[in-house]
């Protein structure tokens, strides 16, 4: 059961991540039934610590009290991603590991787990602009950068900032029960669960710094998405024939024509969901998807929502 949770800081915390877990679990709510947890906020480097805001935290407590958690959390952090960190702390985050407690990162905090070896071997989530570093420095690894979070028991990884609401409320709904998740997040007045993933808030242009015979072939293509074409009509373009056309392509662009293509249709319905009021039909016509129910089949494999329910999100419920 989980009862006693500590958050551990560095210096250069993120205060609004400190804030996700404080509030989900750091907050008496026993007169209205909910289970209080026993919180506390301890430091890995001294009892004063710069947040990257430009004000100090302060606390009695050090790594000693990591021993007692059921749940340790490392919220994000200035210059996490490139940083070192105390070998005492993550020393503590493995022997927690071992005797069965939970460790959750929020966002950047994921590279001091990574770097305690708790990341080896197990799927991971973060903020999508760090998932390629995170890949980079521990290899070993499985980044996982379209998801706002992975329970891979008992580590617990979240993306970004807000991310972190979502993993705690998991964790709550997961120990005790739906019911007191489902009252928390209508105390703090965010959704219990939310759907999709970080897939619907990466920004994905396309490069074409590499591109060099195919890049006329780009520009047309992009001109004429509602238009279905073949890679033999792409070939033709490109004066070439269509194996040679779909090997250079491939080489240019690290795909082929059809995922390229899909890929730009996904972007433009993004686009026009964010910026317009035209109706699904409208912006599948557009977009080469046909109909209505070809676009949202896509938009769900591409991003993990609806076409409506992106519109709510970039919008507001009044565009939906």
């Amino acid at each position: 059961m989980l009862q006693n949770v500590a958050v551990v800081l560095l210096d250069g915390v993120h205060p609004f991540e400190l804030g996700v877990v404080c509030e989900v679990f750091g907050i008496d709510r026993s007169d209205e039934g909910l289970p209080v947890y026993d919180f506390a906020v301890a430091s890995a480097e001294g009892p004063s610590l710069g947040t990257h805001c430009g004000f100090t935290v302060s606390t009695p407590h050090g790594l000693e009290r990591l021993e007692e958690a059921d749940l340790i959390a490392v919220p994000a952090g200035d210059t996490y991603a490139d940083r070192t960190y105390p070998p005492e702390l993550l020393d503590a985050l493995r022997r927690a590991a071992e005797r069965g407690a939970r460790v959750l990162s929020v966002c950047s905090g994921v590279f001091v787990l990574g770097a305690a070896g708790l990341l080896d071997g197990r799927r991971c989530a973060v903020h999508w602009r760090h998932a390629d570093a995170l890949a980079r420095r521990f290899p070993r690894a499985v980044v996982e950068p379209d998801v706002l979070y992975v329970d891979e028991d008992p580590v617990i990884t979240s993306a970004g900032t807000a991310a972190g609401i979502d993993a705690c409320l998991h964790i709550v709904r997961k120990e005790q029960g739906p019911e007191v998740a489902n009252k928390i997040a209508r105390r703090m007045v965010v959704p219990p669960h939310r759907d999709g993933g970080q897939a619907q808030y990466i920004e994905r242009p396309l490069p074409r710094s590499q591109c060099d015979t195919v890049a006329e072939v780009l520009v047309w293509m992009e001109r004429h998405l509602d238009q279905e074409v073949t890679v033999e009509q792409l070939a033709a373009r490109a004066h070439m024939s269509p194996r040679t056309f779909a090997r250079r392509f491939q080489q240019e662009t690290g795909t082929t024509p059809y995922r390229w293509i899909l890929r730009q249709r996904v972007l433009l319905a993004q686009e026009l969901l964010e910026r317009t009021d035209e109706t699904m039909d409208t912006i599948a016509d557009r977009t080469g998807f046909g109909t209505a129910a070809a676009l949202r089949h896509q938009f769900v494999r591409a991003l993990d929502t609806t076409p409506h329910a992106y519109r709510r999100t970039f919008r507001g419920p009044q565009a939906a």
